[in-house]
């Protein structure tokens, strides 16, 4: 494979790496992706069928994080942007069989209004005694710890189970036994420190935040198009990387499909398991500790229906299955509710979460048993019997970037090893943040990075 030695690669197609060879390229740097799959953007996909436009991976990007939104920007896709119909953002977890709305007010799982929690019947009245009382608790030491002993230690076990892991395991596919508060809910780490009581804290800073519209944000014809519109301009090569080498003298040496080509700069903006196999022959201490991160696995399956045969009960937003309750599906969204634009008025598109920590197995499945079992499911929970007109479904194995306690210190040691290893920059997931906004930041702190070693090496 022919290159320069001057150049820089970029190990992965995601969002991140796709960040980071957009910035490089428009800065005039000679620069090439490989990627192994024969398609672009990682988790994100979209797919339309008969106008409904279908999200196989995440299906937004928090508003408050700026980063996504600002390159959707530069990129001139600002008027494709849309927010979710928070009017009608009501969200359901299963409980004894039946879907709860979540109290109104609820910041993840620190309550912020008292009549919505009274009144709710998600949670049982010694429950909601202790979050009232947890109002009057003291500050502290914070340590590290999981998030399942840093809420029940706030609020107790019935918390845990119906609020913290329900959503935790739709964001992280993780358990909370073994996620890091330090990493996965670091706000609150952090008003626990100041404050004591998370409670106080939360109402604290509500007050001191304005509204800033919608809390998700996406793009009207799908995620896929700032893929798209990203890639567009860019060097990139389908082939997949065997390994990284540095070369006597510096830079780097990259082996793809059996031919080699040199660079300056090497950008892994791959799965961490993938980076550590990569990595293992050149420098095994960073191999070694990119190696401890752990990920899971997950599945969507997307279910298209005729409005006026959908028999179901219309959820909100959509409802999520706590562990204690779940039997194959952790999550389904009602995407055409949470977001204007997702299917004509005649359709109906459910997107069913399936996998995570504990359910690898179902990537195993045939696309006819998934269907079979969301049918199952969705007949318990929602009474829905009609036939879906359309499905598909999309496997992403060991995707998801579990922040375990001592994350933290993790990436540090990998970062610190990292600058050691002059011209090797890391970027995507499997750091410090899962979201889209915190990949984009990552590709183009990446590129930030190449481009300002570029500069002092030309005033040496």
């Amino acid at each position: 494979m022919p290159g320069a030695s001057g150049q820089v690669v970029v190990i992965g197609g995601g969002v991140s790496g796709l960040s980071a060879a957009y910035d490089l390229t428009r800065a005039g740097v000679q620069c090439t992706v490989l990627e192994k799959q024969p398609t672009l953007g990682g988790v994100i996909e979209t797919r339309c069928w008969q106008n409904c436009v279908l999200e196989c991976g995440p299906d937004s990007f928090l508003s408050a994080k700026p980063d996504a939104l600002a390159l959707i920007k530069e990129l001139g896709l600002e008027s494709e942007v849309i927010g979710s119909n928070d009017q009608q953002r009501t969200t359901y977890i299963l409980r004894r069989g039946r879907l709860v709305p979540m109290p109104d007010g609820v910041m993840m799982i620190v309550p912020t209004k008292a009549a919505p929690i009274l009144k709710s019947r998600l949670l049982s009245w010694p429950t909601k005694i202790r979050m009232g009382l947890e109002f009057f608790r003291r500050p502290g030491y914070s340590p590290d710890r999981s998030v399942a002993e840093f809420v029940a230690d706030h609020f107790g076990e019935e918390t845990l189970d119906y609020l913290a892991e329900p959503l935790l395991s739709g964001i992280y596919g993780g358990d909370p036994r073994e996620l890091s508060v330090a990493s996965v809910l670091p706000r609150f780490l952090q008003m626990e420190a100041k404050h004591g009581s998370l409670v106080r804290g939360a109402l604290r800073s509500r007050a001191k935040e304005p509204s800033t519209g919608s809390i998700f944000l996406t793009l009207k014809s799908g995620l896929g198009k700032l893929i798209e519109r990203l890639a567009a301009g860019l060097t990139v090569v389908h082939k997949e990387v065997e390994t990284v080498e540095r070369r006597e003298g510096g830079g780097f040496r990259v082996r793809a499909d059996g031919g080699w080509m040199e660079a300056a700069h090497v950008v892994l903006a791959c799965p961490a398991w993938a980076a550590a196999r990569l990595l293992a022959g050149t420098d095994a201490e960073i191999a070694r500790w990119l190696g401890g991160i752990r990920y899971s696995s997950s599945l969507t399956l997307s279910l298209v229906y005729q409005a006026s045969e959908f028999d179901g009960l219309r959820a909100g937003f959509g409802f999520l299955v706590p562990k204690r309750e779940r039997q194959r599906l952790a999550a389904c969204t009602f995407a055409a509710t949470k977001f204007p634009h997702r299917a004509p008025e005649d359709r109906i598109i459910l997107r069913c979460f399936f996998g995570g920590t504990g359910d690898e197995a179902v990537l195993g499945e045939s696309v006819e048993s998934l269907v079979a079992i969301a049918r199952d499911e969705l007949r318990r929970i929602l009474g829905l019997t009609a036939e879906p007109v359309f499905h598909t479904v999309a496997r992403w194995p060991e995707s998801m970037a579990q922040y375990n306690v001592g994350h933290a210190a993790r990436v540090q040691q990998i970062e610190a090893r990292a600058a050691v290893l002059r011209g090797l920059h890391l970027a995507g997931n499997a750091f410090r943040g899962i979201g889209i906004p915190d990949c984009v930041r990552t590709g183009r702190q990446a590129a930030a990075d190449i481009l300002t070693l570029r500069t002092h090496k030309r005033d040496d």
